[in-house]
C-alpha cells in the first residue's frame, strides 16, 4: 500500500511540475482567452462533440490536480459553448475533478493522518459523519473558500465519496452559472475582480448560510414537535430535578446548587448509591482485610518465626460497614442540604418533560416541575437466566453485605473486575472458592499476559480458576448443592455451599417513566442519548451507570458536569461529553490499572502501536516491599514519545496511573516523564523508568557512534585538553 501512495504521488508530482516547467499556466489567462476566443469558437462550431469531449478532459484533469486557472476556464467554457451548453460540461467537469482530488488525498493522506491524530479528530469525524453534506454545500455556495482546498480536506474524512460528488455538484452550481454566464460576455470583462461584487459574495454567503440555519430551524422544529403534546407549566419549582443519589446524581446536585440554581434530588433507598452502600467502599474495606491475612500468612518471607490470624468473618463485615458508616456523612442529606440541595426521598417517575412525581415512603405524591430532568438511576447486577439459579439461592456484589457467615465452599460465577476482587478476598478469608468463567480466561478486557499474572496468582493462593466453563444448571441433591457446567463438550459437577453472582451489571431503565415518554433504550441497554447527554428531549438528559458507556464512578462524576452544564446553559453553549481519556483498575492482587489502548485494543483497531515495558521486578523499592512482581506497558505512537494508552500491573496500580492520565490528558510524552524528578525509593519511579526503557530504544544511533569516535580521539590526543 505504501508503495502505490508513493507511485500515485510521484505521478502527481510530476504531471504539476510539468504545468510549471512548461508554463503552461500562461494558457489560463484572462488575455491569452480573449486573444483566442475567436478560434476556439470557430473549431467549436466545426467539431461540437470532439471540442466538448477536450474542454471536458482538460478541465477535470485541471480541477483534479488542482492547477491555478479553473476560472479562465469556466469564464472559457460559456465563451466557446455558450450558457446552457458551458455550464453542463463545467458541472460535471468540475464535480467529477473534484472527486479525483478527493479520492487522491484520501488514498495518499487520509490513513496515516488518522492514525497520528485520531484521537483529536474524532469529534471531527464524527461531526463529518453527521452533518458533512450541510457543511459542505455551505463551503461550495461561499467562493471565498478555495474550492481545490476543500478537495483536499473532505479526502481526509470519512464522508463517502458519492455524498461527495453529488453534494459538491450542487453546491457548485450557482457559482459555475455566474461565471458561464460572465463567460459569454467575455468581451465587456477587464479583470476577473469584476465579475464578482461585493453585493454578489454576500448574497452568496448568505446563501452558504442558509443550509446551515435550515438544519437549525429543523431542529427548533423537531424539537417543538417532540415536546408538543406536553403542556408547558406557566412556572416552574426547579430549575433541575435529578433522579438518583448515586455518584452522578450527588455531583449533578452539588454542581446544579453551586451556580445557584434550585435543584432537587431524589432517591428511593440510600444516598451515595452503589459506590457507598455496596461497591466501591465495602468491597475495598474487605479486600484491606484479606490482604492484611494474607500478609500475615507471608510472615515468614518478612523474618517473623510465627504469626497466624483466627478470621472472624462476623466482625469483617462489621468492620464493612463500620468504614461505610464514618463515609457516609460526606453524601448524606444534611451535607447537601446545606449546599442547596433539596433532598427528597421517594420513587420518582417523570410524566412529563417538565413534571416528576414523587411517591414517598408514606405513599404521599407530590408532583415537582422543572426546567431540566437529569435521569442518573444507576445499575444493579445482572442475574443471568440459568436453570435452578433461583432454587438453589444467589448472592450478588449487593446482596452480600448482610452475610455474617463465612461461606465453606464459595462458588464465584464471572471472570470480571467484581468477580475476581471478591473471589480473591474470600479465599484469603477462608473460603474453598472456584471461579466459573465461559471466557477462556479472566479479566477479558485486558491484554493476555494481565490475565495470565492475576489467574496465576489466584491458583498460587488455592483458588480454583475454571475458564471456559460455561454454567448450565444449578441443582440441590441430598442437602447439597451442584453446578453443573459444560467444559470442551463435557459436564463438570461442583459441589458449592454458596453461590456469588458477578457476571456484570445492567442500568437501570424501568418503573420510572420512560417508556411513556418514548425515551429509547439502546444496544447496551442504557438510556439513548446524544453526545450531550441528552435524551430525545433535551431539557431530559443521563449520566452515570444508566446512561454508559462506562460504569465506574469516577466517570459518573466526569459525566455529572456535562448534564448539569449543558441542562442548564445548554441554549448558550454545549459540551460534548469527553470520554478520551479515562482510567481504571481493578483492585486485586496484583492490582490491574489501565488508561487508554490497550494492545489488544490496538491491533482490533489497526492502529499502529510500538511497545514499551519495565518489569516490577528490577523496581528498589518493589524488591524491598517484597512485591516484585508486575510491569508497566506503555503504548506509543510508532517512533514518537506520544501515549496511547498505559497499562500497569502490581502493587498499587491504580496510584501509579495517575501519572499517565495526566500525561495523555494534557499531551505530555514520555521524554517529559523521563525529565520529572521521582523520589527514590518509590513504586512511582517504575513509571519514569519505563519512559527510560522507551528512550534507549530510540537512542540516536549513528550520533552516539560519532560521539564515542570524538571521545576515542580526545583520549589520544596530546595536548592538555582534560586538564582543561
Amino acid at each position: 500500500m505504501k508503495i502505490k501512495r508513493l507511485v500515485v504521488l510521484l505521478l502527481i508530482a510530476a504531471a504539476i511540475a510539468a504545468f510549471f516547467l512548461f508554463d503552461l499556466g500562461h494558457y489560463l489567462s484572462l488575455d491569452a482567452l480573449k486573444s483566442r476566443q475567436d478560434a476556439l469558437q470557430a473549431y467549436a462550431r466545426a467539431y461540437p462533440l470532439h471540442s466538448a469531449a477536450v474542454f471536458f478532459a482538460i478541465y477535470t484533469l485541471a480541477t483534479a490536480l488542482s492547477f491555478p486557472g479553473a476560472t479562465i476556464l469556466t469564464l472559457g467554457a460559456g465563451a466557446i459553448f455558450g450558457l446552457w451548453w458551458g455550464m453542463l460540461i463545467v458541472s460535471f467537469a468540475s464535480s467529477i475533478g473534484a472527486t479525483l482530488a478527493f479520492l487522491a488525498a484520501r488514498f495518499i493522506l487520509r490513513d496515516p493522518i488518522q492514525r497520528r491524530f485520531g484521537d483529536k479528530l474524532k469529534a471531527f469525524n464524527e461531526g463529518i459523519a453527521r452533518d458533512g453534506a450541510f457543511y459542505l454545500f455551505t463551503l461550495r455556495l461561499v467562493p471565498l473558500f478555495p474550492f481545490f482546498l476543500i478537495n483536499l480536506l473532505m479526502g481526509l474524512t470519512p464522508m463517502k465519496a458519492w455524498t461527495f460528488h453529488w453534494v459538491s455538484q450542487l453546491g457548485m452550481l450557482a457559482g459555475t452559472l455566474v461565471y458561464v454566464n460572465a463567460g459569454t460576455q467575455l468581451a465587456q470583462i477587464a479583470s476577473l475582480k469584476g465579475i464578482l461584487s461585493p453585493g454578489l459574495v454576500l448574497s452568496f454567503v448568505l446563501l452558504g448560510l442558509f443550509p446551515l440555519l435550515a438544519k437549525q430551524v429543523i431542529g427548533l422544529f423537531q424539537a417543538r414537535r417532540v415536546y408538543a403534546k406536553w403542556p408547558r407549566p406557566p412556572r416552574f419549582d426547579y430549575n433541575m430535578v435529578v433522579i438518583g443519589g448515586g455518584s452522578a446524581g450527588l455531583v449533578t446536585s452539588y454542581i446544579a446548587a453551586a451556580v445557584k440554581a434550585k435543584v432537587a434530588l431524589i432517591e428511593r433507598h440510600k444516598l451515595g448509591g452503589d459506590c457507598l452502600n455496596t461497591g466501591c467502599v465495602p468491597s475495598k474495606a474487605l479486600i484491606r482485610t484479606a490482604r492484611l491475612v494474607s500478609h500475615i500468612g507471608r510472615a515468614r518471607e518478612f523474618g517473623l518465626q510465627a504469626a497466624t490470624a483466627k478470621v472472624d468473618f462476623a466482625a469483617v463485615m462489621e468492620r464493612v460497614q463500620r468504614i461505610v458508616k464514618t463515609i457516609e456523612p460526606h453524601d448524606s442529606a444534611e451535607r447537601y442540604a446545606s449546599l442547596g440541595v433539596e433532598c427528597i426521598a421517594g420513587d420518582a417517575k417523570i410524566v412529563s418533560p417538565f413534571a416528576v412525581e414523587v411517591t414517598g415512603p408514606d405513599g404521599a405524591t407530590r408532583t415537582l416541575t422543572t426546567r431540566n430532568i437529569v435521569i442518573a438511576a444507576g445499575a444493579r447486577p445482572f442475574v443471568p437466566p440459568i436453570p435452578g439459579l433461583e432454587e438453589v439461592g444467589y448472592l450478588t456484589s449487593d446482596t452480600l453485605w448482610d452475610l455474617r457467615e463465612l461461606p465453606r465452599r464459595l462458588v464465584v460465577l464471572g471472570g470480571g473486575p467484581i468477580g475476581c476482587e471478591l473471589a480473591q478476598a474470600f479465599a484469603r478469608l477462608g473460603s474453598q472458592v472456584t471461579q466459573v468463567e465461559m471466557a477462556e480466561r479472566i479479566m477479558l478486557r485486558e491484554d493476555p499476559e494481565v490475565s495470565a499474572l492475576v489467574e496465576a496468582r489466584f491458583r498460587t493462593e488455592g483458588i480454583a480458576v475454571l475458564t471456559g466453563h460455561k454454567a448450565k444448571q444449578f441443582l440441590a441433591e441430598a442437602g447439597d448443592k451442584v453446578l453443573i457446567a459444560e467444559h470442551q463438550g463435557q459436564d463438570v459437577r461442583i459441589a458449592f455451599d454458596l453461590v456469588l453472582c458477578a457476571v456484570g451489571r445492567i442500568a437501570n431503565t424501568a418503573g420510572y417513566g420512560l417508556e411513556e415518554l418514548g425515551i429509547g433504550i439502546s444496544k447496551a441497554r442504557t438510556v439513548e442519548t446524544n453526545e450531550y447527554l441528552e435524551t430525545i428531549y433535551p431539557n431530559i438528559l443521563a449520566a452515570g451507570d444508566v446512561a454508559g458507556p462506562f460504569q465506574f464512578t469516577h466517570t459518573a462524576s466526569h459525566q455529572a458536569w456535562f448534564a448539569a452544564v449543558n441542562g442548564l446553559f445548554g441554549r448558550f453553549k454545549k459540551f460534548r461529553a469527553d470520554y478520551s481519556v479515562i482510567p481504571w483498575a481493578t483492585f486485586t492482587d496484583p492490582e490491574v490499572a489501565r488508561v487508554g489502548l490497550n494492545e489488544q485494543e490496538a491491533k482490533a483497531q489497526n492502529i499502529p502501536f510500538e511497545v514499551t515495558v519495565y518489569e516490577l521486578e528490577e523496581l528498589d523499592r518493589a524488591i524491598t516491599d517484597g512485591e516484585a512482581h508486575g510491569f508497566v506497558k506503555v503504548l506509543t505512537v510508532p517512533g514518537k514519545d506520544r501515549i496511547l494508552g498505559v497499562t500497569i500491573a502490581g502493587e498499587h496500580a491504580g496510584d501509579l496511573i495517575a501519572e499517565y492520565v495526566m500525561a495523555m490528558k494534557h499531551g505530555l510524552g514520555l521524554n517529559k516523564i523521563l525529565g520529572t524528578i521521582h523520589i527514590y525509593p518509590t513504586l512511582a519511579e517504575a513509571n519514569k523508568y519505563a519512559a527510560g526503557n522507551w528512550k534507549r530504544a530510540h537512542a540516536p544511533v549513528k550520533l552516539l557512534e560519532w560521539v564515542r569516535r570524538y571521545h576515542a580521539w580526545q583520549r589520544g590526543r596530546a595536548d592538555h585538553g582534560a586538564a582543561k
